[in-house]
């Protein structure tokens, strides 16, 4: 009897820990809100055929007026936080960031799909960008 009682023990013991090995874990990626990565190619497309894409510029003011993709809207990264829900007042609209190099665009990112923006795209750095760009003309003399 007491062989029974310690097979049963351990049947009991054994099954605790497997229920216990299927409770989900949270890794630290499921911490943050998730954004998207989106090519170059993939963006233009979009641009070209949706209405109502955000493409939003996350470098300087400098950077921006020297080069940029048509149409963007400028938010530098380190205001990210502060003008978004003045400027994107849409948290659902498909927004495409980038920067530069894509360092800036990635942490914007972050921040918007932190901020519960739901359909936020990095596009990486204005470097990969082969299609159109523009310049702003300086108004300081």
């Amino acid at each position: 009897m007491k062989k029974i009682i310690q097979i049963f023990t351990v049947l009991v013991f054994v099954s605790f820990l497997s229920l216990a090995g299927c409770s989900p874990v949270q890794s630290e990626s499921d911490k943050n809100p998730a954004y998207q990565t989106i090519t170059s190619e993939t963006a233009k497309k979009r641009l070209d055929n949706e209405n109502g894409i955000i493409l939003l510029d996350v470098r300087s003011e400098a950077e921006y007026a020297e080069k940029h993709i048509p149409g963007s809207l400028l938010i530098p990264v380190e205001t990210i936080e502060t003008q978004a829900t003045e400027k994107l007042k849409d948290k659902d609209a498909a927004i495409f960031v980038y920067c530069r190099s894509g360092n800036r665009s990635a942490i914007a990112a972050q921040a918007l799909a932190n901020m519960n923006y739901t359909n936020v795209y990095d596009l990486g750095g204005i470097n990969s960008w082969p299609y159109e760009t523009e310049t702003t003309p300086s108004t300081i003399k």
